[in-house]
């Protein structure tokens, strides 16, 4: 018998092989919940679904019902595609109204006024509900009232919380300050302890509604007017019509090839275009050609990732509102490439649209089944609880995105009413041959096409398996203009970083973003995830 070849297993943990299906989330109770689905007779999408409510329980520090949720796509048939369900500012909220209530709220000058990144203005119209049930409808074999069972179950009869997600609890005894925000995620006015059996009753009925009724329940009637008054008592300016008329959309992926694989992200509003144009700066650089150790390739890569993110914060926003150059061309990264040379540059404005988006983090899960669907799909309320806001007695705490808009009327993302802001959430999907793809993604605010980038290249350029592409140490290019190191790297990489003008920084693993990927690779499903979070994967 032949010997195993530990050294290319050299990761934290083994990659996970299904034969009917596999899901990996940043939660091992969200993801039994997929896997159950899975056996129940469900597809990918289905699990999908049941995954994204479970983690809405379980996970309630990263993602809920008053976000939005994004998915990339490879159907049975072939299909490839993307659903977009992110909900825009009130019609109410132009510059000047915000840019008042703010000044009279803070007692500054209207001029001054910033764009909050909490309360009831950085609130826009949630659009995880009906993305939930377009999803299961279009493409799954269950109905919504099913999928959302196991997450009912945990709200309702309780589940021992993570040590993660207990950690990033505690963040909501300061951001709470309602009545309704504490009695729904507080006990006796605490976060919950590590281990701490916890229910969430006022999220359950909720949850138990849109079984019931469909999704319609949350923008129509009582649960649409407990939302909008939650806001309109916050000064804001949602009304239960802005609720009422929002719908999710399908659309076309954005999509480039780097050394011969397709790589698909979300259009804007989304940031998937930094991912892309970095990733093809990084090929006309050769960056995946140097050493997975070398200080050269971080050096090449975040070279390539500062120019990405320049344009991407410059030009990305919604597209009705305005249009932007062709970020993901070869052409755009062949100009882009050649202000790269071998020493850091720091002349790069990263013009970031939010400060609150660059520690943000979310969940993101990807499913695989044994039909060929493949999904990668992202749900989240952006910073941690959002907004800090939890309408009435609805369990549902509103998400905080509206907090990328500016309030300069001359920036290309400036609010206006109707429109969708800069939004981090990029799931990604990615096409290596024929009846070879892969979904992943990397949770984190800006941490998130960085991590596309470096997955990628990590598969691609050196064909490392799953789970050791996830666990290679991450680097990350701040607003601060730093380069920051995981703590794994080799000692040397910093040093050498350095002498190329990089300002490096050491910084915590869980600042790096957890991650996801599955693959069905010729009918051969996989999944790996990685312990930056609660990462867990499992197939059957």
């Amino acid at each position: 018998m032949n010997e195993p070849d530990l050294d290319r297993f050299a990761s934290r943990r083994s990659t996970v092989y299904g034969q009917r299906g596999v899901v990996a989330t940043s939660q091992p109770l969200a993801s039994q919940a997929g896997i159950s689905v899975l056996e129940d007779g469900g597809n990918a999408f289905d699990a999908a679904v049941a995954t994204a409510a479970a983690l809405n329980v379980v996970e309630p520090t990263s993602t809920g019902l008053g976000g939005d949720v994004f998915a990339l796509y490879r159907t049975a048939d072939g299909e490839v595609g993307a659903m977009r369900s992110c909900g825009p500012a009130p019609e109410g909220a132009t510059v000047e109204n915000v840019r008042e209530a703010v000044a009279d709220e803070e007692g500054v000058d209207p001029a001054d006024a910033e764009m909050p990144g909490t309360g009831a203005h950085a609130v826009t119209v949630p659009g995880t509900a009906r993305g939930w049930e377009t999803t299961a409808e279009t493409f799954g074999e269950m109905s919504l009232g099913e999928l959302l069972q196991p997450a009912i179950r945990y709200a309702t009869e309780g589940y021992p919380v993570s040590e993660v997600v207990a950690a990033q609890w505690q963040h909501g005894e300061e951001l709470f300050e309602s009545a309704h925000a504490r009695e729904a995620f507080l006990f006796d006015g605490e976060a919950p302890d590590v281990g701490q059996r916890v229910t969430l009753p006022k999220l359950g009925a909720t949850m138990e509604r849109i079984a019931d009724e469909g999704a319609d329940v949350v923008y129509e009637g009582e649960i649409a007017e407990q939302i909008a008054n939650e806001v309109q008592e916050g000064g804001g300016f949602m009304t239960v019509d802005d609720l009422a008329s929002f719908e999710p959309e399908f659309l076309d992926p954005v999509s480039t090839t780097y050394n011969g694989v397709e790589v698909f992200e979300l259009p804007p509003n989304n940031q998937g275009l930094i991912a892309l144009e970095a990733l093809n700066v990084a090929e006309e650089l050769g960056a995946g050609e140097h050493d997975v150790d070398s200080p050269e390739r971080v050096h090449y890569f975040s070279e390539a990732l500062k120019l990405a993110f320049r344009d991407g914060h410059r030009y990305i926003t919604d597209p009705e509102f305005e249009n932007h150059p062709p970020l993901a061309s070869k052409d755009w990264a062949r100009k882009r490439a050649e202000e790269v040379g071998e020493t850091a540059n720091h002349d790069v404005t990263f013009g970031v649209p939010d400060a609150n988006a660059e520690d943000a983090d979310t969940v993101l899960l990807c499913v695989a089944d044994d039909e060929g669907n493949v999904v990668s799909y992202i749900n989240s309320r952006f910073a941690g609880f959002g907004s800090g806001l939890v309408a009435g007695d609805t369990g549902i705490a509103l998400q905080n995105r509206g907090s990328s808009f500016s309030l300069d009327p001359e920036h290309p993302n400036r609010l206006e009413p109707g429109k969708r802001p800069f939004h981090t959430l990029i799931p990604g999907l990615a096409k290596f041959a024929e009846d070879d793809w892969a979904a992943f993604g990397v949770m984190g605010g800006y941490m998130q096409p960085q991590g596309h980038l470096q997955v990628i290249s990590n598969v691609v350029d050196y064909g490392l398996p799953l789970q050791a592409a996830l666990d290679r140490p991450r680097w990350r290019y701040r607003e601060d203009d730093t380069l920051a190191l995981e703590p794994h790297f080799d000692s040397h990489v910093a040093a050498k970083l350095a002498r190329k003008g990089h300002d490096v920084r050491t910084l915590p693993s869980g600042q790096f973003g957890g991650a996801q990927i599955v693959r069905n690779e010729e009918g051969t499903l996989s999944a790996a995830t990685e312990p930056r979070k609660d990462g867990n994967a499992q197939g059957y």
